[in-house]
């Protein structure tokens, strides 16, 4: 058994597609368009056969929890990118380019090299070597 896919609703479906192919080596479908309910979505394939959808739909409420605090449900999805010097540099790049970098890079206690960044929906991405 294994993890299909994670979905994620978007406010703007063209800058998150952007944003996990710029950073992250995400590769996209042609996007789906449903005509009758608007919703509109898109599935991002990594190389590691890992597939994020991202979806757009009018009316869907904004989250009400503070993205810069812990809660219940789901709290990050964590992309490898190899190497402690790769998460420094994507880290940066990140930071350069205006994301919010909430956890810089540090060895956590239990074994991981990472940082946090949100992304351009504020959604926590942890970046791990």
């Amino acid at each position: 058994m294994k993890i299909e896919h994670l979905a994620l609703w978007t406010t703007d479906l063209e800058a998150t597609k952007a944003f996990y192919i710029q950073y992250f080596g995400a590769k996209s479908n042609e996007k789906y368009r449903n005509p009758t309910t608007l919703f509109e979505s898109y599935f991002l394939s990594f190389d590691t056969g890992a597939r994020l959808e991202i979806m757009q739909k009018p009316h869907i409420p904004a989250n009400q929890n503070d993205v810069y605090t812990q809660h219940i449900g789901l709290n990050h999805l964590a992309f490898s990118v190899g190497s402690p010097e790769a998460v420094d540099t994507l880290t940066e790049q990140l930071r350069a380019d205006g994301f919010d970098i909430i956890g810089e890079p540090r060895t956590t206690g239990d074994g991981y090299y990472e940082s946090v960044v949100l992304d351009n929906e504020k959604n926590r991405i942890e970046i791990t070597a």
